[in-house]
């Protein structure tokens, strides 16, 4: 994996014109995956599908040598955060305070585990101020960020690195 900060010193690298089309692929990835996003809510009947996972998409998609875009932080972010919000919700249960407990101690979680991917942090707030079961952690947040993470990976290292290899 290059290190953090090497996409954009190459991004500056090179012409415009070849940054205007790296651009734009990341615009279509991002359209594709909220897309993919509808149907899997559509499919499912779980509106819950895009809350967390759009910001990811755009994260991941538009800054993918970002630490917070790597699959580490990516499934491990929204796996951790997802698990605080339930701790909270168990303990204490369902309120404004208490969703806003559960964002704060999931920050201080990932950053602890090294997981830190900010569009995870709505994850507890959905979790207790919806009271969500373990459905959402189960059937939406895990599959969600291991499909995310897939895509991703195709993208940004099959498909967009094919192009760049040309370009």
């Amino acid at each position: 994996r290059p290190v953090p900060g090497a996409f954009w010193k190459r991004m500056r690298l090179r012409r415009p014109s070849t940054l205007a089309v790296r651009f734009l692929l990341a615009g279509i990835a991002t359209a594709i995956a909220v897309g993919l996003l509808e149907i899997a809510a559509v499919t499912t009947g779980t509106p819950y599908w895009q809350v967390p996972f759009v910001t990811s998409i755009a994260l991941v998609i538009g800054l993918p040598y970002a630490e917070a875009s790597s699959r580490r932080a990516l499934i491990g972010g929204h796996i951790v955060a997802s698990l605080v919000g339930y701790a909270v919700l168990f303990a204490v249960g369902s309120s404004i305070l208490t969703a806003a407990l559960a964002c704060g101690l999931a920050v201080t979680a990932m950053l602890a585990t090294r997981t830190m991917h900010p569009p995870a942090a709505v994850n507890p707030f959905l979790v207790v101020n919806e009271n969500l079961g373990l459905g959402f952690l189960f059937g939406t947040t895990i599959p969600g960020a291991i499909l995310l993470a897939v895509f991703a990976f195709v993208w940004n290292e099959v498909i967009t690195a094919r192009w760049h290899r040309r370009g």
